[in-house]
């Protein structure tokens, strides 16, 4: 048994931000069925690289999940979807707000035929408001939503995270949400419609930017790897690369000052972290020249000695290799049957009884379609008459 065992989840998203959400559920245990239209997610054809033909987007976001064709623009593509709703608890989309209404499948009508159906909707700007019919990209969330501002070198140009942050985030939300709904459900008996996104999530983001501007009316500036409230905070270079380091409290400073051993770090003026932030442009030159005397494995070595939290600044190779991680089952190997054993990230959410597993590769597109149609109850010659329709045609699986 694993935590959603029992959980259905019709998956209509493509793209990051709706596939993670239910990536997410069914690697804690939801049966997961993806409808894809006839040319499948956009993002089978995201590459390079492709390990042969199968792209390595794509498969880092669908694994536990079941693939199915199937047309929703058409009145027979409808009919199927709603016999697979009926026993459904949860159904997931990242559409432009409105779409679903168009197909005649929004929130009011899945209702109609199940009263506990939870819609998790994930969008660029939300499903009301001034900006819900804007088109929503990652990288417009991070910009509009101020992370971009704070994000990059003081005086240089605003640069966006190194990964899609806004969609992944967005993803979490949308499967937080759809728990608490599940919860809910139990006692009211009914299921509701979650609105999710990308700007929303980065903005819920800012926290402590959002009160310094809150109590300053200052817009926070980009630092770098600096931290606003914090001194020292940030990366430093050594004589062979970088490192981070995290003098988070004075009683850190003063075995940090222990360490470092330059006497002018001693002054009573910079005892205080408040004092250390005001300070900031005169005391973290005087770091930077010394830390370039010794490598980032010495003064990691030494940093840690007097647990002063520290760590190298790695790079994907580093990380993806790293024997902690790999002890953490945050890199796994599962064996694909067309391209042999392939390695994914890990799920981090960890439980004692029921943990997360990673049951089953990134289907085929298509490669569920048959099973799904005989499990409500289809024929075979029914199912050969959709396929023949197009509405359950795969170019990649027999249906």
């Amino acid at each position: 048994m694993q935590p959603l065992t029992g959980i259905k989840v019709i998956d209509l998203t493509r793209i990051l931000s709706g596939p993670y959400c239910t990536m997410t559920l069914a690697d804690l245990g939801a049966e997961v069925i993806k409808i894809e239209t006839p040319n499948g997610d956009d993002t089978r054809q995201w590459g390079p690289p492709f390990i042969e033909d199968e792209s390595a987007y794509f498969l880092s976001v669908n694994r536990n999940k079941k693939s199915m064709v199937l047309n929703l623009k058409e009145e027979k593509g409808k009919e199927v979807f709603f016999k697979l709703i009926k026993d459904a608890d949860v159904v997931v989309e990242n559409f432009r707000p409105g779409t679903l209404k168009k197909l005649g499948i929004d929130y009011e009508v899945l209702k109609q035929h199940n009263k506990g159906i939870i819609l998790a909707s994930i969008s660029g700007f939300g499903q009301t408001g001034a900006y819900s019919q804007k088109p929503g990209y990652d990288i417009l969330a991070q910009g509009m939503g101020g992370l971009m501002s704070v994000t990059g070198e003081p005086g240089r140009r605003p640069v966006k995270a190194g990964f899609s942050i806004a969609d992944v985030g967005t993803g979490m939300w949308a499967a937080f949400g759809v728990l608490v709904a599940l919860h809910e459900r139990n006692t009211s008996g009914e299921g509701q419609w979650i609105d999710t996104n990308l700007l929303d999530t980065v903005v819920s983001w800012q926290t402590y930017l959002a009160g310094n501007y809150f109590a300053s009316g200052k817009d926070p500036q980009p630092l770098g790897d600096a931290h606003p409230n914090i001194v020292p905070y940030q990366g430093f270079e050594a004589s062979d690369g970088h490192f981070m380091i995290a003098v988070g409290n004075d009683n850190l400073w003063k075995n940090f000052v222990e360490v470092v051993g330059l006497q002018s770090l001693r002054d009573p003026k910079y005892a205080t972290n408040p004092q250390r932030v005001e300070k900031r442009h005169e005391l973290i030159p005087l770091l930077e020249e010394v830390f370039q005397t010794k490598t980032v494995n010495e003064w990691i070595a030494l940093f840690e000695q007097a647990k002063i939290p520290c760590g190298p600044i790695n790079k994907m190779s580093d990380i993806l290799n790293d024997q902690h991680l790999i002890e953490r089952e945050m890199v796994v190997e599962k064996e694909h049957p067309k391209l042999g054993s392939i390695k994914m990230l890990g799920t981090p959410v960890k439980f004692s009884r029921t943990p997360g597993e990673i049951k089953s590769v990134p289907p085929e597109l298509g490669e569920h379609t048959k099973e799904i149609l005989s499990s409500l109850g289809y024929s075979e010659e029914e199912i050969r008459r959709l396929s023949e329709l197009n509405i359950t045609s795969s170019a990649r699986a027999k249906v």
